[in-house]
């Protein structure tokens, strides 16, 4: 299963528009349907330092690989 984190914050529109783009990947069977942790930037000094201008971001955290906005639902598609 692969697990993916949503760098965001509340309020941020663009991070609505990732997080929507990012739901279709999220159905299928228990066991191989990717889980997504919305992580609020905002929580953190370090995340807000390193993220707070690219958010939306969407890191797949098995790989390592990160999506920075914009980006597509297929760019979605590509990283799982």
């Amino acid at each position: 299963m692969t697990r993916l984190t949503l760098f965001a914050t509340a309020g941020c529109h663009l991070c609505e528009q990732a997080h929507a783009l990012i739901e279709p990947h999220l159905g299928g069977p228990v066991g191989t349907t990717p889980t997504l942790e919305i992580v609020d930037i905002a929580e953190s000094t370090i995340l807000t330092d390193r993220y707070g201008i690219l958010i939306p971001v969407l890191r797949n955290e098995d790989s390592g690989v990160e999506l920075n906005w914009p980006f597509r639902t297929e760019d979605v598609g590509k990283i799982l």
